[in-house]
């Protein structure tokens, strides 16, 4: 029996059969305009693969690339997709997903674990061990520093805070490195910047952890901010879509890969806050809009 998706090496009158190069699109009953393939990519704190996905509440999840049998995953750990978004749950099927930071080498193991998969997290740290060694994963602890121009060192968080649409947001990445997600001609991701020279900018500040006094805090009840709040609505709107000056005035202009952007707690992500001003960065005066 041949699967529909099977390409033929040639026609019933014998004549070879072109190769179909499939034209990635966005899907019309998706709830993103995230491509529905290209999606993986290596994980910042081991360099394993991944696949991202929006939950529900749409924000992103990580998860293991490969199907595991529904039997070795305890209930609380399964992930199933549909439509393109992750549930937190199994579908009744006899294969689920998994969320990579159950497997992660570099987290604490949580409680419990089948005996499977420890052993996969045995072997993701193999792969992270031999990733080190080869030179091809440099973990984000032992970067180097970036050098700003007429400054000999630059500190800046590695995870910065910002401030955006009137909500709080962990960046993966220093402001200057966020990176476009769209989509160029070459089917390749867009290499431009977020931060655009010719476009006004943020500044830093000194802010409370928690503006909500009913929330507990952590000890270091101030950190350093990005703001963004004062730019007109479509500058933190192109900020948010996580798209360089060039693709937000594309309009239509689909992503190839998932925004990186995480709702801030203070609690939660308490390690990736700071409580200086980076040095080596200016801070432009505000435009009016």
């Amino acid at each position: 029996m041949r699967y529909t998706h099977t390409p033929r090496d040639a026609r019933r009158d014998s004549s070879p059969v072109p190769p179909c190069h499939r034209a990635l699109r966005v899907a019309a009953d998706s709830p993103n305009r995230l491509l529905r393939i290209a999606q993986n990519g290596p994980r910042a704190d081991c360099g394993n693969q991944i696949h991202w996905y929006i939950r529900t509440d749409h924000q992103p999840v990580c998860l293991h690339p490969h199907e595991l049998l529904t039997a070795v995953v305890p209930e609380i750990h399964r992930w199933h997709i549909g439509a393109g978004v992750a549930y937190p749950a199994g579908d009744g099927s006899p294969w689920c997903r998994i969320a990579h930071p159950t497997l992660c080498p570099v987290r604490d193991a949580p409680e419990p674990l089948t005996h499977h998969l420890v052993s996969m997290r045995r072997s993701l740290a193999l792969q992270t061990r031999r990733l080190l060694d080869a030179g091809a994963f440099i973990p984000p602890t032992q970067r180097p520093p970036l050098a700003g121009p007429g400054a000999t060192s630059l500190c800046r968080p590695a995870r910065p805070v910002v401030d955006l649409l009137c909500g709080r947001y962990l960046a993966a990445q220093p402001i200057e490195d966020i990176r476009c997600v769209a989509r160029t001609r070459r089917r390749t991701r867009c290499l431009n910047p977020v931060l655009a020279p010719e476009k006004p900018h943020g500044t830093w500040r000194i802010t409370a952890a928690a503006p909500d006094s009913r929330r507990l805090v952590p000890p270091a009840v101030e950190i350093a901010v990005y703001d963004l709040g004062h730019l007109p609505y479509a500058e933190q709107e192109r900020w948010r879509a996580q798209h360089c000056p060039t693709h937000s005035m594309t309009a239509g202009a689909a992503d190839i890969a998932l925004g990186e952007w995480e709702i801030f707690d203070p609690l939660v992500h308490r390690r990736h806050t700071a409580t200086w001003i980076p040095t080596g960065v200016q801070n432009r005066p505000r435009r009016r809009s």
